[in-house]
């Protein structure tokens, strides 16, 4: 794989910032002041250029071990490279100077590799595969390890939400939609939503395993025809070496392994960005439902002492549209011509890591803020209360439909709680007063139809459905 360099020179603004900081820091994710609110020490140390390096070292010795076994280098070359295959013994500076002056991605690190190798072993270094066979296997191994970070964390979150869940299954709140009210249910359900659509995305992970994590090595247009006949077997050994799974042909071209990978860590992040926004909206003084945990010494504002500013959502928003941005640039790598193509493997050197940085950062601050969120039950209650009448308008259309037909009934109570809701009074008054309406139910009956809590539906019922089965496959992850 090329890598075609444009060098420039930037003139220092002042003679001593050359010597004061040699500009190795450009991208947020590695920011020494915000690189902590844009990626994680996992990810970083996943995608970190030096161990990049050490996972190609790692596949080139366990294919030249694999190779041995075959009979198709010897055993002692084989050991050799796996012995010599730690980075620290490279020059690292000779490595990205032969990167630019080859204007080629691996043969560097090769060159570099082979040194420390000797003459006799370094000669069976990279037997019969291609750079984008090593490559490619690199970005597997790397987005292996990042699945494995991100399944405790998924696993964490249901098991707070579900608590979350089952603790206000009961609870009275206000259910909205088009952010209006709408009808009253239990505070857990909506709770109960977040952990289905996060066991949902386990699921999906689960299944990315088995379909996307496979090794590579077809040689140079996939015929595998430098491995003299035994590529299908050399294949299947240094998967089962590097713990991957075996393809029936070579991908190079095919790109859409990787496009579900950085898609679904999209959809785990959008989903976080959704729980995220809806605490944020949740919290507002004007709303009050939910309370982040705070601290003294945070810091909300520059100039106003008072503020409490929900950054957390914020920040997991801010990593939602983030990641979405990723899967375009994943799809359009999905483009490549014939048998291999660079611009395939280049674009995704930027998307999966970015998209694998946001997502796990989405979800270890997710994991801040939902460890430390309360429910105020004062406030569920007084929002409901606050708009009462509308949100029995479902019930008493219901109720009225025994007496006056259902089709009646919806025109009735709209056009009552429409001149309610205009004219500031009370439902209850203009249905007492209504020619059609009143006197058709006793008064207690009208009183229960007006109660928020006798109108949650099977808030109970679903929400303990899902904690159920969020219980269920917590504790077959434990067992396993």
């Amino acid at each position: 794989m090329s890598i075609h360099t444009l060098e420039h020179t930037v003139a220092p603004a002042h003679p001593a910032d050359a010597e004061a900081c040699r500009h190795e820091r450009g991208h947020i994710t590695d920011s020494r002041f915000y690189g902590h609110i844009y990626a994680t020490e996992t990810s970083r140390a996943i995608f970190c250029d030096v161990c990049r390096f050490q996972s190609w070292l790692d596949i080139e010795a366990q294919l030249a071990l694999a190779q041995a076994e075959l009979g198709m280098i010897p055993q002692a070359a084989a050991d050799r490279i796996a012995q010599c295959a730690r980075v620290e013994l490279l020059d690292l500076e000779e490595v990205r100077a032969e990167i630019r002056r080859t204007a080629h991605s691996l043969v560097g690190l090769l060159r570099a590799f082979q040194k420390v190798c000797g003459e006799e072993a370094g000669e069976y270094i990279h037997f019969g595969t291609t750079t984008q066979d090593i490559q490619d296997t690199g970005q597997m191994l790397a987005m292996k390890k990042s699945l494995d970070a991100l399944e405790p964390l998924l696993g964490g979150l249901v098991g707070r939400l579900a608590d979350l869940a089952d603790e206000h299954a009961g609870t009275v709140a206000l259910g909205r939609t088009h952010a209006q009210p709408a009808l009253p249910l239990g505070f857990g359900l909506k709770v109960a939503g977040w952990v289905d659509e996060l066991r949902r995305h386990a699921d999906r992970v689960e299944g990315l395993r088995e379909r996307a994590l496979v090794v590579q090595l077809f040689g140079g247009a996939g015929t595998m025809a430098g491995f003299d006949g035994q590529g299908a077997e050399l294949l299947r050994r240094l998967a089962a070496r590097l713990d991957l799974g075996v393809p029936a042909t070579g991908w190079h071209a095919s790109r859409d392994r990787v496009v579900e990978y950085v898609s679904t860590m999209a959809m785990i992040a959008g989903t976080l960005g959704r729980i995220g926004d809806e605490i944020r909206t949740l919290g507002r003084p004007e709303v009050g439902e939910v309370e982040e945990a705070w601290y003294l010494g945070k810091v909300g504002s520059s100039t106003m002492p008072h503020k409490r500013n929900p950054e957390g959502c914020e920040q997991i928003v801010v990593m939602a549209r983030l990641a979405a941005g990723q899967v375009a640039m994943a799809l359009g790598a999905m483009g490549g011509d014939h048998e291999r193509d660079g611009r395939t493997l280049r674009m995704e050197w930027s998307c999966v890591p970015d998209v694998t940085h946001y997502t796990l950062t989405a979800c270890e601050i997710m994991t801040r803020v939902v460890s430390g969120l309360s429910v105020r039950t004062d406030r569920t209650l007084a929002n409901v209360l606050a708009v009462r009448d509308q949100v029995a308008t479902e019930g008493l259309m219901l109720a009225f439909a025994d007496f006056v037909g259902k089709q009646t009934a919806h025109e009735k109570i709209y056009r009552l709680v429409q001149q309610a809701i205009s004219e500031r009074v009370p439902l209850r008054e203009l249905i007492d007063h209504d020619p059609q309406l009143g006197g058709l139910m006793p008064p207690a009956q009208l009183d229960e139809l007006f109660d928020p809590a006798r109108y949650t539906g099977d808030s109970r019922l679903l929400t303990g459905r899902v904690t159920a089965e969020a219980r269920s496959w917590l504790g077959s992850r434990h067992a396993a």
